[in-house]
């Protein structure tokens, strides 16, 4: 038996039938073509899959679809707004915070929940918050520099 779900995601209203047993990950690529989460781990370990739900990162590998009604999510595909990178896209690119790309939208998303609740993170917030996230290319001092340049940016 399907519920029936609404909620909003990147500004968008939404609503949708979904199965009691899909995740959130499962909906946002399958149901809605959002396909930038990613799934690596399905066990809530590596954080490829990482939205915001609500402002706070989740791993939407661990999270049912149905837990999403009535909640705000913003994933990857959001943070550019009329075409216009988020400045952490924009300083990711800059620091080559970035190889392979697998972890990027996670990290991104992790790193935008951090700084909507603490626009002025010390390195220390950082590495806590993107602390979910496996990165297996960059060795994570780019992606550290890249959102503290866009704290500062932002600020």
């Amino acid at each position: 038996m399907k519920h029936d779900i609404s909620f909003t995601i990147n500004g968008e209203q939404v609503h949708l039938e979904v199965e009691p047993n899909k995740t959130l990950l499962k909906m946002l690529r399958e149901d809605l073509n959002l396909t930038g989460a990613k799934e690596g781990c399905g066990a809530g370990e590596c954080g490829s899959c990482t939205v915001i739900v609500d402002g706070k990162a989740v791993n939407s590998c661990m999270m049912l679809a149905v837990e999403a009604n009535g909640k705000d999510i913003i994933t990857v595909e959001g943070l550019a707004k009329n075409g216009v990178l988020d400045p952490l896209q924009e300083t990711f690119i800059k620091n080559a915070a970035l190889q392979c790309g697998y972890c990027t939208p996670g990290m991104l998303m992790s790193a935008k929940a951090l700084l909507m609740r603490n626009p002025n993170p010390s390195e220390d917030d950082i590495k806590e918050a993107i602390g979910g996230n496996l990165c297996r290319c960059t060795g994570y001092k780019m992606i550290i520099d890249a959102i503290k340049e866009a704290a500062g940016q932002i600020n």
